[in-house]
């Protein structure tokens, strides 16, 4: 029998849904998204499957890869260093991922979508994507924020 989420519960796996497209980029487990949502990761599993018609790590997986489709197109950085930009820790398992679900390999793709448009450095991403997440300290003896070390 399919399992049928309540609208209470959807609010549950919407907000743990939205927090892994916002933190795609970290690593993320099947444990971590269940208590974002509240439930036992087990039936979050069974709900989020049932609900959006893929697994949690699919739908973690595809939203790295759509991301990687956006950086390949738009920077100068590496198939490496966009395959760890999304979250991805291992390049093999990036190359083979995004292959499946796009139809091409990651450096394929550059070639035929890139279209010689004019590439924003990779050092301007790094710089502003850690002045989003980590805003200059008001003075140089303030603490730094929690969460600064990445796993």
């Amino acid at each position: 029998m399919p399992v049928r989420a309540s609208d209470d519960v959807l609010r549950h796996l919407c907000r743990a849904r939205d927090h892994a497209d916002r933190h795609y980029d970290q690593p993320l487990d099947l444990e971590q998204l269940a208590a974002v949502a509240g439930i036992s990761k087990y039936h979050f599993q069974r709900l989020f499957t049932a609900t959006y018609g893929m697994s949690p790590a699919e739908h973690l997986s595809r939203r790295r890869v759509e991301r990687a489709q956006d950086l390949l197109r738009a920077t100068n950085l590496t198939v490496t260093e966009v395959c760890m930009a999304v979250g991805f820790s291992s390049l093999g398992s990036f190359s083979t991922r995004f292959s499946e679900l796009v139809g091409v390999s990651p450096s394929e793709f550059r070639r035929r979508y890139a279209d010689g448009a004019p590439r924003i450095p990779g050092c301007y991403l790094f710089m502003a994507g850690l002045a989003e997440r980590y805003p200059p300290a008001e003075s140089a003896s303030e603490e730094k924020p929690s969460g600064m070390a990445r796993a």
